[in-house]
């Protein structure tokens, strides 16, 4: 499936939010604004740095772009290499099928034949999105969102005492190997900087700007992906599983029962 290049973005609004999806630029939340401040970041030329991507057939890197399912070891595209990263849908043009509701195939670059459709809804003090992956054939996979938040709603680098703080309410986070890839053992949360997958989770996650609106983040995945590495922005990821679930923790999903999530962003006060 290649969606027409004309597909118009979604715009929702409500009195207090401006939320834009993106259909051809990989299905993404390409901007929230609340109150009139950006929270994401805007304006990436790859598809993978900036606004709120969806992660679909699998969320988080694939290791050596390869796992094993039904007895076979299956080889997909090294995305980022020597890895597969953030699954496929993200670098595809997706298509609206409804008001609130997009589209798109798992494309070439998987070997399994399914979709997935998401669905948005903006009230005055809350974003809904939900996420099906619906198989066409039997597929083991995980999905997820990958947003880019701003460090400052101001925009520009800002010194990091002045930076949005962000600490995952977890009871557990998976232990990393030297390729940053989590091995299966979990210990109790350190302190960041992060670029992990944290799991046992209480809602919400909180991100607070001093500059700016609590965001609370809650989900129905088990897992979440912190990243706060870059200078660029950072990243609060849910997620139906770990990085590398492939091989780690595969959900298999099969026609009939579609693998689902649902992600609530909820905003108090300036």
């Amino acid at each position: 499936m290649v969606a027409d290049p004309e597909v118009a973005p979604i715009v929702l609004e409500s009195s207090r939010a401006i939320a834009i999806v993106t259909p051809t630029d990989g299905g993404r939340l390409s901007s929230l604004r609340v109150d009139g401040r950006e929270l994401l970041v805007t304006g990436g030329t790859d598809p993978l740095d900036h606004g709120c991507f969806p992660m679909a057939p699998f969320a988080g890197r694939v290791r050596e772009a390869r796992f094993r399912f039904r007895g076979r070891e299956w080889h997909i595209r090294r995305s980022g290499a020597p890895h597969a990263i953030h699954g496929t849908v993200a670098r595809r043009a997706w298509e609206r099928t409804g008001p609130t509701t997009i589209r798109t195939d798992l494309g070439p670059d998987w070997p399994f034949r399914g979709e997935v459709i998401q669905h948005f809804e903006l009230t005055d003090d809350r974003l809904r999105i939900r996420m099906d992956l619906l198989a066409a054939e039997p597929m083991p996979a995980s999905i997820g969102w990958h947003p880019w938040f701003r460090w400052s709603l101001d925009g520009g680098r800002v010194p990091s005492i002045a930076r949005a703080q962000v600490r995952p309410n977890a009871a557990l986070m998976y232990v990393r190997d030297a390729d940053g890839l989590p091995v299966g053992r979990l210990v109790a949360p350190v302190e960041g900087p992060w670029d992990d997958c944290f799991t046992g989770l209480s809602q919400p996650t909180d991100v607070r700007w001093a500059d700016g609106p609590v965001l609370s983040i809650s989900s129905s995945c088990p897992d979440l992906v912190v990243f706060t590495e870059s200078d660029r922005g950072f990243c609060v990821e849910p997620q139906t599983g770990p990085p590398d679930a492939l091989n780690l923790r595969p959900r298999v999903v099969r026609p009939g029962t579609p693998l689902k999530a649902e992600m609530t962003w909820a905003w108090g006060g300036a």
